[in-house]
């Protein structure tokens, strides 16, 4: 039941994630008449925004990963059981889905709508192994000395990352499967997904062995 639970929360947390970052770029397309600057600032912040209160809320139920990568970091690092991963990622795919499905529904387009929206070539594959670097390190990091910042910390650096990778910041194999469903400003061609995919797998490694490497023998208050 517990691990239910748990379950539980990373679907609906997820999904609502996923409706936040289809819905916010549909509606940011819709009102910036053409300004591609301006929805992805409504975007970024309306991504930001829904993080801190899904991290917050969902946190103390499941740890709100909300990411498979974040799942197996944790678990690697003996935080969370290995029993309870393959709960944990069907619940991050689905709930992916579902809230990109939502989405699409809400705002009266196919509830799914395969993206061809073209996101290739290697600058954008090495930003999403750098965005996954750096988003894995400030959660490791921060769950581990100041785990009452890791919502804000977490919500920040997305925002931010939208604006300093030229892939926007995906940085999550579920959210990346998901966004392959919508043909919206916040999409995915199919064709693109493998690589994103692998490259976040590879900057989630690389981070997992950085914070070993800096961190976790000695106690530093930062």
């Amino acid at each position: 039941m517990y691990n239910l639970r748990r379950a539980a929360a990373e679907f609906v947390g997820t999904a609502f994630l996923l409706a936040a970052i289809v819905g916010s770029g549909i509606m940011g397309v819709n009102l910036a008449s053409g300004n591609t600057a301006v929805a992805l600032l409504a975007n970024s912040l309306a991504t930001g925004a829904v993080l801190v209160a899904l991290l917050l809320t969902f946190g103390p139920v499941s740890g709100a990963h909300f990411n498979p990568l974040v799942t197996m970091s944790e678990a690697l690092r003996r935080s969370l059981e290995w029993k309870a991963v393959p709960a944990y990622l069907l619940a991050q795919v689905t709930g992916a889905i579902t809230g990109v499905a939502l989405a699409n529904g809400i705002f009266g387009l196919p509830v799914i709508y395969i993206s061809t929206r073209v996101r290739s070539g290697n600058p954008q594959r090495v930003s999403e192994f750098v965005a996954t670097f750096g988003l894995v390190t400030v959660i490791s990091i921060c769950s581990r000395y100041r785990s009452a910042s890791v919502p804000y910390a977490v919500a920040a650096y997305v925002t931010a990352a939208y604006w300093f990778f030229s892939s926007t910041s995906f940085a999550n194999p579920a959210v990346t499967v998901a966004r392959s469903l919508t043909d919206t400003f916040s999409g995915i061609r199919p064709a693109d997904v493998p690589g994103f995919i692998a490259a976040q797998f590879g900057g989630a490694i690389a981070a997992a062995m950085f914070c070993r490497a800096i961190d976790f023998k000695k106690t530093v208050r930062l």
